[in-house]
């Protein structure tokens, strides 16, 4: 194998590795993010489902202090009715008493209806406070660890790139500058071997003159394909596959 080769194959697994990390500290903000957003839909449920409460307890007590109201009109009517001589008078205020009661009967009914509303909701909150709490440590949890992450990251991609200097160093800068456009153009994949008299990065057949002057390792070799580089090693099979 040629020395360049030799040297670029060790710099393009360095670069993946730059690449990996990079990759994988980019995707840890939406991750937080993505936390984040369900630990806050979790808590706005909860918010929600409590307002809900506070509503229909406030309806409730309205219904009740009409009640009271109209208990007090019936105190006041049922007092006129005994200072009352007149049976007209009297029948009449009697009138008044009946519809207040009748409207006490549909207000109270309507209060047994919020108080069962009260009732389901109640245990919708337990349940939702309880599934708060859980999304909650696990997104403490999962918060933490992607920290972790991105710190051990950081670190391993320090120390990678430090070493990718020394590395970049040791390859003559026309070749180098080939290598680098390359990984730009084909995502990481430069240096390629060669796999039954085909490309091992386009998969195309590559011409004889190209497998003999890979063999020979004279010189650098790319794909008249896609113009990656070519690699031959021993184990690998130059004659195409039938």
């Amino acid at each position: 194998m040629h020395d360049v080769i030799e040297k670029l194959l060790i710099l393009q697994d360095c670069d993946r590795r730059i690449l990996r990390a990079q990759t994988e500290l980019a995707g840890i903000a939406p991750q937080r993010a993505a936390t984040q957003t369900k630990l806050a839909s979790a808590a706005a449920n909860l918010d929600d489902s409590k307002l809900r409460g506070k509503k229909i307890e406030s309806e409730r007590k309205k219904l009740e202090l009409e009640v009271d109201a109209k208990q007090l009109l019936i105190e006041k009517y049922a007092g006129q009715q005994l200072l009352t001589r007149k049976n007209e008078e009297y029948r009449a205020l009697a009138h008044e008493i009946d519809g207040c009661k009748e409207v006490i009967a549909k207000l109270e009914d309507g209060q047994l209806e919020f108080m069962e509303q009260a009732d389901t909701l109640a245990r919708e909150i337990a349940v939702a406070t309880r599934m708060s709490a859980e999304i909650k440590k696990e997104a403490d949890a999962a918060v933490s660890a992607l920290a972790e992450m991105e710190v051990n990251l950081s670190k391993q991609l320090d120390e990678v790139l430090a070493r990718r200097g020394d590395l970049a160093s040791a390859v003559e800068e026309g070749v180098l500058h080939r290598y680098e456009r390359l990984f730009k153009q084909r995502g990481g994949n430069v240096l390629v071997g060669i796999d039954h008299a085909v490309c091992g990065g386009c998969h195309m057949k590559l011409p004889a003159q190209v497998l003999i002057a890979c063999r020979t390792a004279a010189e650098l070799n790319a794909c008249p394909h896609c113009g990656r580089i070519l690699y031959y090693t021993r184990d690998m099979e130059l004659i195409a596959a039938e």
